[in-house]
């Protein structure tokens, strides 16, 4: 049985007459009539009543044309699903960000937008460090995800740069350099002689080796007192008066207690590049409307 003997027995049963329905079906009524008869010899019961003028439901043709009424319904509204779908208008995305991209205005404002223009996509989010999230999007359990920086060749994905964003120093508010002018920038080689705390480098290996390139750079080697798991867990260590660390100026947006912010003086050359990861191929509906979102907000970045 297939979907068509349930469209030809609802058409016969609304319009009451095989001549009329196979009309309205486009076909003849010979090959009509044969198909009906086909569907009650499978059914093992007769659907229609025969009568002089046309033709009359039975009880079992009742039945069988209120759930074929039903399962038609489902297909139309499979059909349009798949369709939206392809269109991104529906579906599901599984978005993956580090811990500093989460804070990022740009990365909010995707979401946000995506969330506006497209509310019958249900979005799945996944915070981690950017080497989990790459083993997530290799493994498929991730659609993209919004990473820092790779320090390694990743054949089977494609990464795109966004943005580069500065980098703050974060530093106890009772530090005497948090008491002075935080409008000035501060050297980079000013904080020769303070404890630092990073980012642990295999789950951020990428701001980690630029952070430390950068101070030897400006001539000195850092002390590392403390590695933080998660980028977040470096800013309660600096409240806690441990060190002092350097962050993306996203992180600056959560307001931690007790934690100032300086600005680098720009001859650092230091950033955090932001970068949107996703597997090689085509892009399904729902990724690619989230693709088409990333890229104008970009172009808008460029303009502006």
């Amino acid at each position: 049985m297939e979907l068509r003997h349930l469209r030809y027995a609802v058409a016969v049963a609304e319009e009451g007459h095989i001549t009329r329905a196979a009309a309205r079906l486009g076909i003849q009524q010979p090959p009509l009539s044969q198909q009906i008869r086909a569907l009650e010899a499978a059914i093992g019961a007769p659907l229609f009543r025969r009568q002089p003028r046309g033709v009359d439901l039975t009880a079992a043709g009742r039945a069988f044309v209120d759930k074929a009424r039903r399962v038609l319904r489902d297909a139309d509204l499979a059909v349009e699903a798949a369709r939206r779908a392809s269109r991104g208008q529906e579906g599901q995305l599984a978005i993956g960000f580090t811990s500093s991209a989460a804070f990022h205005p740009f990365v909010t404002g995707v979401m946000r937008e995506m969330r506006e223009r497209a509310p019958a996509i249900t979005l799945s989010l996944e915070e981690a460090s950017t080497a989990e999230l790459i083993e997530a999007l290799e493994a498929d359990r991730l659609d993209a995800a919004f990473v820092r920086s790779p320090t390694e060749r990743l054949e089977g994905l494609t990464i795109t740069h966004l943005l580069n964003e500065e980098m703050l120093v974060a530093l106890p508010d009772h530090h005497p350099r948090a008491r002075k002018d935080t409008r000035r920038r501060i050297a980079l080689a000013a904080l020769a002689d303070e404890p630092l705390i990073l980012y642990r480098r295999p789950t951020g290996a990428g701001l980690y080796d630029s952070i430390i390139a950068a101070c030897r750079a400006a001539g000195f080697s850092p002390k590392v007192a403390q590695e933080a798991s998660r980028m977040v867990s470096t800013l309660s260590l600096v409240a806690a008066g441990l060190g002092i660390s350097i962050v993306p100026e996203s992180m600056a947006r959560l307001e931690t207690a007790g934690v100032s912010y300086l600005r680098l003086d720009r001859a650092a050359g230091l950033v955090a590049p932001l970068a949107l990861a996703r597997k090689k191929g085509p892009a399904s509906g729902t990724l690619a409307r989230l693709l088409g979102i990333v890229s104008r907000r970009v172009k808008d970045r460029a303009v502006g």
